[in-house]
């Protein structure tokens, strides 16, 4: 369960991450008047913003699963915005000035030149959300009381410790594993993404 909602919860802060990245880049004064905001709220502690998004999720009638997965997506979209924009911007003046000269349009920049430029920034980003969404799916489920998930029985584990401190011990070994195998996954993906980019 816990790795459904993160898994979830990656994609949709990528994908969100990725979204505002590209607006910044082409709308600058949104950039500015955005970022501090965006800053700011990864600022605030978890355990404070976590039931909020469990209560309105509630009285939007959405199954708790969802609002774990939107915590989840709050902690995982900031890194792939922050690296995402920055390997938009990464590419050599050079080619910037040929893709000019060639008449080339926002959209072409975007996808010939920038997003190409930008994937090795986007896959570093990627890795520090895989770890935060699973921080966010374990913190959600304690927010939200669901019965199952690392989060629960973590909670459980540490009520009854003193009985059985291998289980809250197994329960924090299993978290970390479930990250591990994000960012792995990842990283092949990557590999496989850029194997053109690495064998020139």
């Amino acid at each position: 369960m816990t790795l459904r909602e993160a898994a979830y919860g990656l994609v949709a802060g990528s994908l969100l991450g990725l979204a505002l990245a590209i607006v910044f880049l082409h709308i600058p004064p949104v950039s500015r008047g955005l970022m501090p905001w965006l800053i700011a709220s990864q600022t605030i502690p978890l355990v404070a913003i976590a039931p909020m998004i469990v209560i309105w999720g509630g009285k939007a009638g959405l199954p708790p699963w969802v609002a774990v997965t939107g915590i989840a997506a709050y902690l995982a979209f900031f890194p792939v915005t922050i690296n995402a924009l920055r390997g938009l911007k990464s590419p050599p003046k050079v080619q910037t000035e040929f893709m000019r000269s060639v008449g080339a349009g926002r959209l072409q920049f975007l996808f010939w030149l920038r997003l190409p430029a930008a994937l090795p920034y986007v896959f570093a980003g990627l890795r520090l959300a895989a770890t935060a969404s699973v921080v966010g799916a374990i913190v959600g489920e304690l927010s939200a009381g669901t019965g199952r998930g690392i989060g629960r029985a973590i909670l459980t584990f540490a009520y009854y410790y003193s009985n059985g401190p291998e289980k809250l011990y197994a329960a924090v070994l299993v978290a970390a594993v479930t990250g591990i195998v994000f960012v792995q996954l990842l990283s092949w993906i990557e590999r496989f993404a850029l194997r053109n980019r690495h064998t020139r």
